[in-house]
């Protein structure tokens, strides 16, 4: 399956006082395929939204590549974004923010209309758009506030489906949304993708959430990949203990209800990153090998950057205990 949106070994610094050069992401590869949804998880602060922006050319990356139907991402500047490259679009976390609030609704749907639509076909577009996200054609006229949460996050992603993408990048869109209206964006965003045959990267810190809706599964920590899976897989037999501690941090409800169980301690200070393997002194299982940086194993078809997953190094720790 050809890649619509590939990261290509993608690395973000950022200036800090006192800390000198913090790297948010340090060296991330990710693919997404047109039709797919590729869910990326991790706890806050692991470098997320760090990498979204980069991912849709909102921050230039400090090393690797972002592209887009094959071709490298521009980051944005004052210019205006080249043609090839509008098909990328993305919805923001908080839609209070990202609508413009002394414009109305359907002034700024028109802005991302292609201007090849012309006329009263203008118009009828932003109808168009306003349905497709089950909003009545009157909201066109009203103004973000006007409207509630989950209301404006359907209109954000009403603009975002205006210049007819083939990949969005959904940065934790639901995150400030109730429960009711959490559910219904989501349908609406998977939906889309099934119906549009677009690609989407779906940024969560939910791994419940991701677990219904990605095909793919990338799990996040402190700025590195360290699991990618098919997702089902991914649940059903975790390979790094990263996964497997988000993974139980999620309730079970059945006939064998089990409480969340706490990961100990927080994600460290990036500017400060552990040496080697950076979940080591969070891990019930480090041992000495961890103290080196972990190579990202083929586990075919899925990957995991945990010493446990090389049989020579993890036999040689049994066999020295």
């Amino acid at each position: 399956m050809s890649s619509l949106l590939r990261i290509s070994d993608v690395q973000v610094e950022y200036r800090s006082r006192g800390n000198g050069r913090v790297r948010a992401v340090a060296g991330v590869s990710l693919d997404v395929a047109p039709g797919q949804i590729v869910g990326l998880v991790g706890e806050s602060g692991c470098g997320k939204s760090s990498l979204a922006r980069v991912a849709v050319g909102l921050t230039p990356p400090s090393a690797g590549e972002v592209s887009f139907a094959g071709r490298p991402i521009t980051p944005l500047g004052w210019r205006r974004r080249p043609e090839t490259e509008i098909g990328l679009q993305m919805v923001f976390q908080n839609p209070y923010a990202s609508l413009n609030p002394r414009r109305t609704i359907g002034a700024q749907l028109l802005d991302g209309v292609p201007a090849t639509v012309t006329g009263a076909a203008r118009n009828a577009r932003v109808v168009e758009l306003l349905d497709r996200v089950g909003m009545p054609a009157e909201a066109a006229d009203r103004y973000p506030h006007q409207f509630s949460g989950g209301q404006r996050q359907r209109l954000a992603i009403a603009r975002a489906l205006a210049p007819q993408p083939r990949m969005i990048i959904a940065d934790e869109p639901v995150t400030a949304l109730d429960a009711s209206s959490q559910a219904q964006v989501v349908n609406l965003l998977v939906g889309l993708v099934r119906e549009l045959d677009m690609g989407m990267l779906f940024i969560s810190h939910d791994l419940a959430l991701v677990h219904e809706i990605a095909d793919v599964t990338a799990v996040m920590y402190l700025g590195r990949i360290v699991e990618t899976a098919p997702t089902r897989e991914l649940w059903r037999d975790p390979r790094h203990p990263y996964t497997r501690a988000l993974i139980d941090a999620v309730p079970q409800i059945g006939p064998t209800p089990r409480l969340p169980a706490t990961l100990a301690g927080e994600v460290p200070d990036p500017a400060n990153a552990p040496t080697g393997c950076r979940f080591r002194p969070r891990c019930a299982h480090a041992f000495a090998p961890c103290g080196d940086q972990p190579p990202t194993l083929d586990l075919g078809g899925r990957s995991a950057a945990c010493w446990l997953n090389d049989p020579a190094t993890a036999s040689a720790a049994v066999a020295s205990h």
